[in-house]
């Protein structure tokens, strides 16, 4: 596979698969099988429901936040450093991983959340792919952007 506008190769058809094997395993196990869900009984459906809503939520925000950029006609020719991508260097794949802990939360699906593990292993070697790339072409400005910026966890910092 080809590279394409500086992601990693396997980047979209491995979200696409991801997503296919976390819902299968999310579905059998928390409404068929139900081999790994006895958290669920130590943790209210209110706090189980309200968590998801409110990664769904981060998730959509972020999402609107920060997706402008990867379908514009004409990319900056700089870091960008505006928007969710001043809290956070990869806020599309934060917000494509918000979901899924919001959903294996929700029925505290042990098996979800090892296949969640996965997934947020995958979404990190990509976005580190992505970073090696951009450090080649913007070394210094994108050495003081991570040094500003977490690559999952927002760091807020005065201007």
């Amino acid at each position: 596979m080809k590279e394409k506008n500086g992601e990693h190769p396997w980047g979209d058809i491995g979200q696409i698969i991801s997503l296919m094997i976390f819902l299968i395993v999310w579905t059998a196990d928390s409404f068929f099988l139900r081999q790994s869900t006895f958290p669920a009984g130590y943790l209210p459906l209110y706090f189980r429901l309200t968590f998801l809503g409110l990664m769904l939520v981060a998730g959509a925000c972020l999402f609107r936040a920060s997706h402008y950029i990867a379908h514009r006609e004409t990319r900056p020719g700089r870091v960008v450093d505006q928007g969710a991508f001043r809290r956070v260097r990869h806020p599309l794949y934060l917000a494509s991983l918000l979901p899924y802990l919001g959903l294996t939360v929700s029925t505290a699906s042990l098996a979800s959340l090892l296949v969640f593990a996965g997934i947020f292993i995958f979404y990190n070697f990509i976005a580190g792919y992505e970073e090696r790339l951009l450090e080649k072409e913007y070394p210094e400005q994108y050495q003081e952007y991570k040094r500003k910026t977490g690559r999952w966890i927002p760091r807020w910092r005065r201007d």
